[in-house]
């Protein structure tokens, strides 16, 4: 799938100054082979939800991250990287604005299965 990316004239993106509007509403910046890059801005939680098919790479780039599991909570902050692997139920909760890189196939559905207020289509995210 060929992604429409968000246009800049710079080569470089820098995802501290992608102008995002809704927390937890991604946007796709660019395209790597079949993975999209997003960034987003992350305030509260999001749902609990899993990705039947995909893994998800979370690059946290300011604030923080916890990322719930069934069994675990998983801590993050500014610089790290988690992959949340695919067929897992997670919930990812920002207790302050948190602004993270996505690395995900394009095939990955927002909210996994899981319809909410939150849920946003591909299309959207490409706007």
């Amino acid at each position: 799938m060929e992604a429409k990316m968000i246009t800049s004239d710079r080569e470089v993106i820098t995802p501290i100054d992608v102008a995002l509007e809704d927390h937890w509403f991604p946007r796709v910046v660019g395209q790597v082979n079949d993975q999209l890059i997003k960034v987003a801005i992350l305030e509260g939680e999001n749902v609990w939800h899993k990705h039947d098919d995909e893994d998800e790479m979370f690059l946290i780039v300011s604030g923080s991250l916890r990322m719930e599991y069934e069994d675990r909570t998983v801590g993050l902050k500014a610089g790290d990287i988690h992959v949340v692997p695919r067929g897992v139920m997670h919930n990812p909760v920002a207790d302050e604005e948190c602004r993270i890189v996505l690395i995900e196939p394009a095939s990955t559905k927002h909210t996994g299965d899981v319809i909410s207020e939150r849920t946003r289509s591909l299309e959207e995210q490409m706007r």
